[in-house]
């Protein structure tokens, strides 16, 4: 029996890694982000650090950082802004307090839909980057390190 379930096992660990390493910007994410998120973070949204300088008048235009490229967008992912990517759209099972990121419920109208999205995105990312660490140390987090941003994949 046992020779019968390890190749099995070994298949379906082949079947996700090509899964996740399958995804890419192009393919995957840019159609996501254009069904989800393009409205607030489109063309005519601030780049980061106009947002930065005057967040209250952006966030009541409905407009956050600009991230209609895949440029723009990895900036949300690895640098500058390090982690904002995974700590808005995380799903709070990654998270202390088990609270969702601030912008996960728009990744779907119900939570089949969030979930699927959500796993997309993380793919996308990578599953052991996926992490809420930033550049630099802020309370009782870490900076993120550099083994941590070189399993980043975000694949055009």
């Amino acid at each position: 029996m046992s020779k019968v379930i390890i190749p099995s096992l070994a298949g379906l660990l082949l079947a996700a890694t090509a899964m996740a390493a399958d995804v890419t910007y192009r393919k995957d994410i840019r159609p996501l982000w254009e069904a989800r998120c393009s409205a607030c973070h489109g063309a005519a949204s601030p780049y980061l650090g106009d947002f930065l300088e005057h967040p209250r008048t952006f966030m009541q235009q409905m407009q956050g950082p600009r991230m209609d490229t895949y440029a723009d967008l990895i900036f949300f992912v690895g640098w500058p802004d390090t982690g904002a990517i995974m700590r808005r759209l995380d799903d709070g099972k990654n998270s202390k307090d088990g609270k969702p990121g601030n912008m996960y419920l728009f990744l779907g109208a119900t939570d089949e839909e969030r979930q699927t999205n959500f796993k997309v995105f993380k793919a996308w990312v990578g599953e052991d980057a996926w992490n809420h660490k930033r550049w630099d140390a802020r309370g009782d987090m870490p900076g993120v390190t550099k083994e941590e941003l070189s399993k980043i994949k975000v694949k055009y």
